[in-house]
């Protein structure tokens, strides 16, 4: 299942900066790891923002929440989920 998952992370300013930095090297890893997995396919920067515009192709809600919940940015996130369907006429479309 395709679902584009709009991020928009929300740092507190007063966060100490050493928690920060580990936080965002941590949100890092679990990125990385989960695009070599095949599951987060595409990553895009919003510009002038600090969100972003994601793929995932997982096999369930359930799936995709449980990803979603384990990104160590997650409690300072706004994330908005819509599910996809293939297009009649996507000449890429799976069929």
């Amino acid at each position: 299942m395709l679902f584009h998952v709009r991020m928009d992370v929300e740092i507190p300013h007063e966060m100490e900066p050493k928690f920060k930095a580990d936080l965002v090297a941590r949100e890092k890893a679990y990125a990385q790891q989960v695009q070599a997995s095949g599951r987060w396919p595409e990553l895009w920067r919003i510009v002038g923002e600090y969100a972003n515009i994601s793929i995932f192709d997982v096999e369930s809600n359930d799936a995709l929440h449980e990803l979603l919940s384990g990104l160590p940015l997650f409690p300072y996130m706004k994330i908005t989920v819509t599910p996809l369907a293939t297009h009649p006429s996507d000449i890429k479309a799976r069929h």
